[in-house]
Order: C-alpha cells, then structure tokens, then sequence
C-alpha cells in the first residue's frame, strides 16, 4: 500500500514513523521548513522509554504528482483549505483519505472537494507533542486509531488499512459507526480544552481550588447534550473515561490548543467551538459554558490575528 501522510507533526508524524518503521511504503507531504528540519535530524520519536528515529520520504506539495492509495490526513483544521488543495495530486479514482483531525465540519469539506466515496472517518487518540527541535515526544501511553466507512459499511479496504495499521504495532478499531466515534471524541476535546483553556491552567491545577472539580462534569454535560441531540449519545463508559481525565488530581495533562493558547498561536476555535456552539443552537441546546469558552478563545484569536 503507497502511503502519503500530510504533516509530520505530533499525530502524522507518529503514525507515520511506526509505518515506516515496519517497512510500509510512506511518503510525508510537508512544508519546506518542515522538510528542512527532517532532512537534518530524521523523524525522531522521544519520550515514554522511547528514543529512536527513522530518515523519512519527503515531499512538498510542489513535486507532488501521483496518486497514493491511502492519505492520512493530519493537519491542523487551520490549514485544512491548504491541505486539499496540495494532496489534490496525490489523489486518485481508488484513493482512500483518512482525516485524523478533531470535530466533523472537515469531512463535510472534504466530501465536497474530493467526493465522499473517497473519505472515511477518522479518530486520533495520541498524547504526543512537538519540542522545540521538531522532535515528537510522547507524553502518555494511550495510542490508538479508529477508522471507518462513513456509511459504517464493512469494507475491504478498510480492513486492509487496518492490517496495514496494526502490523505497525498501531491499535486500531474499526466501529459499526465511526461518525459516532468522532462525535464523542468531540466531546472530549471540548470538554477537555474548555476547562483548561478558561481556567488557563492543567487539569491538576483548575481540580486543586475550590469549587475546580465541578467545572469538568458542567462543560462535558452541555458537550454531551449536543452530541446526544444530533443523534450521538455518549454512553456510560466514554463519559467516565473522559471525566476521569478532566477531574484527576494532580495531572499535569493539558492539550494541544491550550499549549497553543498560551503559546500565542493561532487555535482551532472556530472548527472545534464554533461549530459545536452553532449546531448546538440548531439543536435548541444551552451551551453557556461551552459559548463562555468560544468568546473566550475567539478573542484571542483576534488579538493573534491583529498581530
């Protein structure tokens, strides 16, 4: 299977170093600043007991022509108009694009530019990180990939990828409903970068003040309202996995927009709060945590934005 994956951050570019590792056929479309830094170090993987690296394929979207079987795409939902249109070589009659970003409005753009017969669904659960060398750093051990037809059709080809996923040493599950899948890692990520991002602090120390410890079960509650009333109800299990992690004493844990937050980077307010926010409405749902966490965002998006 010829495989492109778009982006060698923290989720891409740990994917795609297990692949290639195991031998799999992997080319990694990047920036030429990327690419830079890759050419002179290699894709190294820190962190968690492991310390290795590979020597990566390489290309830039200007010398990209032919088609791949399977793309893997994981780029911020901010470079996402971006991302089409430089994979749009690498994509053909019987190519397969597995989206490994958070939400769901990126499906719906990928349909329309490439058709939804060629876009599976797609969930990351990775907790890895970039460090100031370009270097992706492991920061827990849960690693696992969840793919499927959007229709939840059995497919051959989606069990090829997850073959070809774990041999790589790659868990992989393949749900009846993948859309479900992604709705409730929805859910986490909201719920998750709303009360660290608000609090502007890690789990650990929003839980340590009083009153910190009933912040994570308001914000996954309205998350979990919109969800269910789309259809996707949250069970049991999922949310004591995710209040879990909210709640834990003493975790140093934080995401990925609220290292962008309080990096001054822009963050994906608008494809994972935004959007949320606004099917909510539609749903005749109250989200007035989840909307305090948009503007709040929202506004720091603009003073990015303005420089």
């Amino acid at each position: 299977m010829k495989i492109l994956v778009v982006g060698a951050g923290a989720t891409g570019g740990y994917v795609g170093a297990l692949l290639a590792r195991a031998g799999q056929d992997v080319t990694f479309l990047v920036r030429p600043g990327r690419a830079t830094v890759l050419r002179e170090r290699g894709l190294r993987l820190v962190g968690r007991g492991e310390a290795w690296s590979c020597a990566p394929r390489l290309v830039t979207a200007d010398t990209l022509a032919t088609p791949y079987d399977l793309v893997l795409l994981s780029v911020k939902s901010t470079a996402l108009e971006q991302a089409m249109a430089d994979v749009a070589p690498a994509v053909g009659p019987e190519t397969a694009i597995v989206p490994l970003l958070n939400g769901l409005a990126h499906v719906e753009a990928l349909n329309a530019r490439f058709g939804a017969a060629r876009v599976l669904g797609g969930v990351a659960k990775v907790v890895t990180t970039l460090d100031e060398n370009g270097d992706i750093v492991r920061l827990a051990p849960l690693a696992h990939l969840t793919v499927g037809e959007q229709d939840g059709a059995p497919t051959a080809r989606v069990e090829k990828i997850r073959s070809v996923l774990a041999d790589a040493g790659i868990d992989v599950l393949v749900p009846e409903d993948v859309l479900t899948s992604m709705w409730h890692k929805w859910v986490f990520i909201t719920t998750f970068g709303a009360v660290t991002s608000l609090m502007r602090g890690t789990v650990g120390e929003v839980n340590a003040v009083p009153g910190g410890a009933q912040l994570g079960p308001a914000v996954f509650d309205e998350a979990a309202a919109v969800a269910a009333a789309a259809g996707h109800p949250v069970p049991e299990q999922e949310r004591a996995a995710t209040l879990g992690i909210v709640t834990a004493t003493g975790s140093p844990m934080v995401p990925s927009l609220y290292r962008d937050l309080v990096g001054g980077r822009p963050t994906e307010v608008e494809h994972l709060f935004g959007d949320l926010v606004a099917r909510a409405r539609a749903l005749a749902v109250p989200t007035p945590l989840l909307d305090l966490a948009t503007l709040h965002l929202r506004v720091h998006q603009a003073r990015v934005t303005a420089g």
